[in-house]
């Protein structure tokens, strides 16, 4: 199940599923809703058309016998309540009753045949003669009889009947009225509700045999689509373990054809592969170029030693010196290297760069040509002390190498920035080459000695320290018609 589930496609596929359960949950709650409340307002309506209608023929003096009530075959039970809750008239084919404020199915003993009018046999006098006047009073005086009044506002409540023997759950619409001759009626009509139910019920049915085959399709449409949306994943997937298997960096993941997110981690993927594969071939050549440039002063030292083991007055002992002191820097270089390489932060020290490089050229005391000085003071730079040392140095060296007659130092500012510019008068730098200079182990003066030329390291440190303390180190050509190495920094607290 973990397994199963750890899947980006079952989880899709499952999240799809259970929005769209949920919308449907809602939207079929509020829809059986939505249908009941209209079926029971259409059962409302009828429930107080017909109670009006039977209130209108009250109002306008219809005697209780002669009331056109609903029969059996309508199944609208009817039931004409007195202010008494006594009940005076029903409908035909009432049988049993609920939900009224009466479950009494027949008019009481007492209630009046027609008209309102009682027999008058053994009547009180006194409200027979009442009557007689008020008759009179009527008679004579046509525009003071009372007229009937029918409530505006219906009562509805939900109860049963069983009307011709047959039971089922009516909603009663009750409606209040006073009549001539009658006094307070209330008038209960009902309308079956069995529609409503059944139509609701058809609804659930359809929507507990309709949902889970939907869920059903809309799972299964979505598994097929993310599975293709997929598909370029697991092929990327595939290629990226069979590199990692052979190790042939030279290899890429296919690209898929779509412009979406998969494509473009595609094209990220080899463009590091592409990085990936540089950087190792970059550190092979660098295993190797180091590996050759110990090779020759510790064959030279080994050699020397061994004449001078054999054959004491041969020994070149200057020559076994400036050996080691070969293979000293050169174990530095490489030491400091693999040090950036390894991503070692510069730090946030503040040095002034005129004092730094005042300090470094007073001590070097076996330069072949003069260095002129021109530092502009108080020009603070933030950085490695001996890491910046260590550029100045390189440059220096490099341009004593090249230098006809002389070489110049200068610092300053420029455009906001400390600018550190080292620059000779000899043959220059080719426009085509500034660039492969700052690679590791490249030097332009292969026909000279390695003695004379060095290993090719310096240059390359010194942009590395460069780019490691955010700044630049480029190449033009100087007034003087030489090299002209600018070292541009960022000013400290700027």
């Amino acid at each position: 199940m973990r397994r199963l589930f750890g899947s980006v496609r079952a989880r899709a596929t499952l999240g799809a599923t259970l929005v769209v359960a949920v919308a449907l949950v809602a939207a079929g709650t509020g829809l059986l809703l939505a249908l009941r409340a209209s079926l029971t307002d259409q059962a409302g309506s009828q429930a107080e058309s017909t109670a009006n209608r039977v209130a209108s023929q009250l109002v306008s003096g219809v005697g209780y016998r002669e009331l056109d009530l609903p029969d059996g075959e309508d199944g609208r039970p009817v039931q004409v309540l007195d202010a008494q809750d006594r009940v005076v008239a029903v409908s035909e084919g009432l049988e049993r009753i609920s939900g009224t404020a009466s479950d009494e199915v027949r008019p009481y003993s007492g209630a009046p045949a027609s008209d309102g009018a009682q027999d008058r046999d053994g009547e009180d006098p006194e409200e027979s003669n009442d009557r007689d006047d008020r008759a009179d009073d009527e008679a004579a005086d046509p525009e003071d009889r009372e007229r009937g009044e029918i409530s505006d506002e219906p009562v509805h409540s939900d109860g049963s009947a069983t009307v011709d023997g047959e039971s089922a759950a009516y909603l009663f619409a009750r409606i209040d009225l006073e009549a001539p001759d009658k006094g307070e009626l209330r008038v209960y009509a009902g309308a079956p509700l069995s529609a409503e139910r059944s139509a609701v019920d058809t609804a659930t049915t359809a929507m507990f045999i309709g949902f889970p085959l939907l869920l059903g399709v809309v799972g299964g449409v979505t598994w097929l689509v993310t599975r293709r949306a997929l598909r370029p994943v697991a092929d990327i997937r595939q290629e990226m373990a069979a590199i990692t298997a052979s190790e042939d960096l030279r290899r890429r993941v296919p690209v898929p054809g779509t412009h979406d997110e998969i494509a473009r981690l595609a094209r990220t993927t080899n463009v590091t592969l592409a990085a990936l594969e540089s950087s190792v071939e970059r550190q092979r050549r660098f295993v190797a170029d180091a590996s050759h440039e110990l090779r020759s002063p510790i064959a030279s030292l080994r050699t020397q030693l061994e004449v001078g083991a054999a054959h004491p007055e041969l020994l070149d002992l200057e020559g076994a010196v400036a050996d080691t002191v070969r293979l000293q820097q050169l174990a530095a270089d490489l030491l400091l290297l693999a040090r950036l390489d390894a991503g070692e932060r510069p730090g946030d020290a503040r040095l002034d760069l005129a004092a730094l490089t005042r300090e470094e050229l007073s001590q070097r005391v076996a330069d072949r040509v003069p260095v002129e000085q021109e530092l502009v003071e108080d020009v603070e730079v933030a950085g490695s002390r001996g890491q910046l040392t260590r550029v100045l140095g390189n440059l220096v060296d490099n341009a004593q190498r090249h230098a006809a007659t002389g070489v110049r130092v200068t610092v300053g500012v420029r455009d906001g920035s400390a600018v550190l510019a080292v620059g000779d008068d000899g043959d220059g730098v080719p426009e085509a080459e500034r660039e492969r200079i700052f690679e590791r182990f490249v030097r332009l003066d292969d026909a000279r000695s390695r003695d004379d030329g060095g290993a090719g390291l310096g240059l390359a440190i010194a942009r590395d320290v460069a780019l490691r303390h955010g700044g630049t180190l480029t190449v033009r050509t100087s007034p003087a018609g030489g090299a002209l190495f600018e070292l541009v920094l960022p000013l400290a607290g700027v």
